[in-house]
């Protein structure tokens, strides 16, 4: 990833309006090759993002509309729209200049020239996935879940062992599904799911013990999808710690930009504060 001194510097343009739910006050926006009118962008003047389709809380928030299903990623509500909005701020855009699309999980990090200008939706940085795309840096640290149906036995595990026995499954292509086969290593094979939703109604269906999925994920399933799942537990970091980044066309030079955004917000706490709002929550930790 290209190192940021190479975009100069970041200064004051005097007041820009406040961010988007985090209580902060007013901070300015980026100038220089990040100023707005310099930046290479898919739709000269506008932004163009993206993510998956559904858009689940608490990543997103808000009822569903603008063709998208559950939430809708232009209300700014939820942990990723809000991370969003509040970059978008920083770069010296409205939200009326922005526009989201549908893109899938896995196209995201595809090869290839991209239709937008940055993706949101739980993507890790990969090594391997950054051969093919840019990663910002993180705006989110992350740890893997396990979630089961309410009494069955895998709700009674403690540990990684412990979990051998039981049936996992996870989507496709996802840090879910390797954690699953690197580090859990069941004696069963794991089920894979094109989508976490089909993986949702597998669980639900019983078709599987237990789903991995990143563990702010697990409120909006037990709480609203399957009502009679759990947490079983969170599980422990394994190697480096997994973090979440936005998803940028190879060689991009907005990626940059967009990591003095995240630098400034990482520094004055507002990550932290929309972390707290839109992600609380809490489960035990399964031992390694």
């Amino acid at each position: 990833m290209r190192q940021l001194a190479v975009l100069g510097f970041v200064a004051v343009l005097g007041l820009a309006v406040a961010g988007l739910g985090t209580g902060a006050p007013s901070q300015p926006t980026l100038i220089g090759k990040c100023a707005k009118a310099n930046l290479d962008l898919y739709d000269e003047g506008k932004l163009t993002l993206a993510t998956d389709n559904p858009a689940f809380p608490p990543w997103w928030g808000g009822k569903a509309g603008h063709g998208f299903e559950t939430s809708d990623p232009y209300s700014g509500q939820g942990y990723e729209s809000a991370v969003a909005y509040e970059v978008v701020r920083r770069l010296g855009f409205t939200k009326a200049e922005v526009t989201w699309k549908a893109v899938p999980f896995v196209k995201s990090y595809a090869p290839g020239k991209k239709t937008f200008d940055w993706y949101m939706a739980q993507v890790s940085y990969l090594p391997g996935r950054a051969k093919a795309v840019d990663f910002s840096n993180s705006y989110y640290f992350v740890n893997q879940a396990v979630v089961g149906i309410k009494g069955t036995p895998i709700t009674k595990a403690k540990s990684l062992a412990a979990l051998k026995p039981y049936t996992l499954g996870a989507a496709i292509g996802t840090t879910s599904y390797n954690y699953i086969t690197r580090y859990i290593r069941p004696s069963e094979k794991p089920k894979v799911y094109d989508t976490n939703n089909d993986g949702v109604t597998a669980l639900k269906n019983k078709q599987i013990d237990g789903l991995v999925v990143d563990f702010p994920s697990t409120g909006y399933i037990t709480n609203v999808q399957v009502p009679t799942s759990t947490v079983v537990g969170r599980l422990p970091t394994k190697g480096t710690k997994e973090r979440f980044g936005m998803v940028f066309e190879k060689d991009s030079t907005l990626d940059a930009c967009v990591n003095r955004a995240l630098a400034a917000m990482w520094a004055s706490g507002t990550l932290k504060r929309l972390e707290k709002r839109w992600l609380a929550g809490s489960a035990p930790l399964l031992k390694g």
